[in-house]
């Protein structure tokens, strides 16, 4: 079913040339980990990941999605920037990284345009 939708109202709904990138995140952290030792791991993601690099994480401490702070797109330079900042840890024993997805309906493909 075709959908006619205004420009204002595509953009609302962050659809069509309006769609948000992000990706997804899944980490396993070591067993003999201790809780200080994960807060620690995540005040520095989110400083030296996230907020370096312009992009904000919603999730929990082993998944989440990872989106621009601002309206937008991730890039694909900054994915590649926080994985290789994941896969560089020593408190993760495994990092999966999706591939870029819609961030408001990561069901719908992702616009040539986007």
């Amino acid at each position: 079913m075709a959908t006619n939708r205004s420009r204002r109202l595509r953009k609302k709904l962050c659809v069509d040339e309006f769609q948000e990138l992000g990706f997804e995140l899944n980490l396993d952290f070591k067993e003999d980990l201790g809780d200080e030792a994960i807060d620690a791991f995540l005040d520095a993601f989110l400083t030296e990941a996230m907020d370096a690099n312009g992009l904000d994480y919603v999730g929990g401490d082993d998944f989440g999605l990872v989106c621009s702070a601002k309206r937008g797109s991730v890039t694909e330079e900054q994915r590649s920037v926080v994985e290789a900042w994941l896969k560089g840890r020593d408190e993760l024993t495994r990092v999966e990284v999706s591939p870029l997805l819609d961030a408001w309906y990561p069901e719908k493909p992702i616009n040539p345009a986007a």
